[in-house]
């Protein structure tokens, strides 16, 4: 599938002179989706961002395609059974994205939750899972927690719960989904910026939009406009109508990076912070291990939005109580990243109360707002809401053609569950025909299932021949 910057002057030449079903500013991860959903439908799509594609919350995440299990807590048990039902969908529509991870919660004498109510909500996720979890929870003795993870700290230690979720490489579904939306005939472009709206009867009919690498003007028409801009919502909201009224409360999320030599974790592990609440993880990724994140409220540019220093502070101090003996520090740190939730004000009392329960909203002047959401429920909020702009904004003609979607199938048409086992198997195959190391070729197919064989190809410049 093709989806290249060498097509971005014929894009935009494109969408000069185009007239479309519907326009999505916004090309994250639910401009992507929705772009997807709506060009399965047969839709004639626009997509523009005003900076690279994933460039904002949409690459800043703790890279996790989870129920949500701190939710059960806060008693949102249909949020928490959409996202592990769409956790089953990811799994099978990118399996080289989306892989299943262990969680182990330890749970310690002054714990918040104790052993029997941790027990409890462990089954209810299961339930809610529907029992189609990677592998189901498993309760462990204090010995057998410090067995399955020995740095943990052993001082009151009640036992853990162990359970499956699963993590992602959250750009490259992005781009992924992006290119799957090409494929099905939308056109995406980034680097172009929303400026301006052109009404007509107080309904938005044209975008004014401006090329931010040749800084050129143009007008992008459809007949439905779609705000995805994540944090930038609300800007977005005041540029393009007047009298907007806020509906964000944008949250900062901090995270910290070490080496896997500094704090090898054998799987992933929950850290609650009885003090306030909130959940840390500790996520192996790769050669790396992930600690994150925070959840503090958030005012100004989402672009200039970085990890302060009370912030790593904070993290390394959960940490520390978790693994006393591995003494981080600063220094050990190899990286930060933030990124800014943009969640909807509901009226909690503190930012973590908040609901990632999405929103649709169906303005009257010819334009919807779609934020909110978490990463994990993506593919099903972009279902939503363009079956919601199709019946308050398009002909029963039209819905009856566009009623459905395609986006239960595999993001790559290369990489399906099947496709995905037998590349994995094939690794010392692959090994024979190339130059390139064994790890090399398994982290190629880890991450890119059948079509690392496609990438080996282009790498050689020439025709190889493998047999799966």
């Amino acid at each position: 599938m093709k989806f290249s910057f060498l097509d971005r002057n014929e894009k935009i030449k494109k969408m000069v002179v185009s007239q479309y079903d519907i326009a999505i500013i916004g090309g994250g991860i639910t401009g992507a989706g929705m772009a997807r959903d709506a060009a399965s439908r047969g839709m004639k799509v626009a997509l523009i961002e005003a900076s690279d594609f994933a460039s904002g919350t949409s690459s800043r995440s703790s890279k996790l395609i989870h129920g949500g299990i701190r939710y059960l807590e806060n008693l949102e048990f249909h949020l928490v059974f959409e996202a592990l039902s769409e956790r089953k969908v990811l799994f099978e529509i990118a399996p080289h994205l989306v892989h299943p991870l262990r969680f182990l919660l330890p749970v310690y004498k002054n714990s918040r939750v104790g052993m029997f109510k941790m027990g409890l909500g462990m089954w209810l996720y299961d339930v809610l899972s529907l029992f189609r979890a990677p592998k189901l929870h498993e309760r462990l003795n204090p010995k057998k927690s410090l067995e399955r993870m020995p740095i943990l700290e052993s001082h009151d230690l009640k036992g853990s719960y162990v359970y499956s979720d699963a993590y992602m490489d959250d750009d490259r579904l992005v781009i992924e989904t992006l290119r799957s939306a090409n494929s099905l005939g939308a056109d995406l472009v980034s680097y172009v910026k929303a400026e301006s709206s052109e009404m007509q009867n107080n309904q938005v009919r044209a975008i004014h939009c401006v090329d931010q690498i040749t800084k050129q003007k143009f007008t992008l028409r459809a007949k439905h406009f779609i705000s995805a801009g994540g944090p930038w919502t609300d800007l977005l909201g005041e540029n393009l109508l007047h009298k907007w009224k806020k509906i964000l409360r944008p949250s900062k999320g901090i995270h910290i990076t070490l080496d896997r030599k500094r704090l090898n974790l054998p799987c992933a592990v929950v850290m609650a912070t009885d003090s306030d609440k909130r959940i840390i993880f500790g996520i192996p990724r790769h050669e790396m291990i992930i600690i994150g994140t925070t959840d503090t409220d958030f005012s100004g540019d989402p672009t200039a939005v970085y990890a302060k220093k009370e912030d790593v502070s904070y993290l390394l101090k959960i940490v520390s109580q978790y693994f006393p003996g591995a003494n981080l520090k600063e220094e050990d740190i190899v990286a930060s990243y933030a990124g800014v939730r943009p969640l909807v004000h509901d009226g909690a009392s503190t930012e973590s109360k908040t609901s990632r329960e999405h929103v649709i909203i169906c303005d009257p002047r010819n334009m919807t707002f779609v934020a909110g959401g978490k990463y994990t429920t993506y593919r099903l909020m972009a279902e939503q809401a363009i079956q919601k702009i199709l019946k308050n904004y398009f002909s029963k003609e039209e819905q009856k053609r566009y009623a459905k979607n395609k986006t239960h199938v595999p993001i790559n048409p290369k990489v399906t569950p099947e496709t995905f086992l037998k590349a994995q198997q094939s690794v010392t195959e692959i090994k024979k025909n190339t130059h390139f190391d064994i790890q090399t070729i398994q982290i190629l197919v880890d991450r890119h299932g059948n079509e690392a064989v496609d990438l080996i190809r282009e790498f050689y410049s020439r025709e190889i021949y493998f047999s799966f």
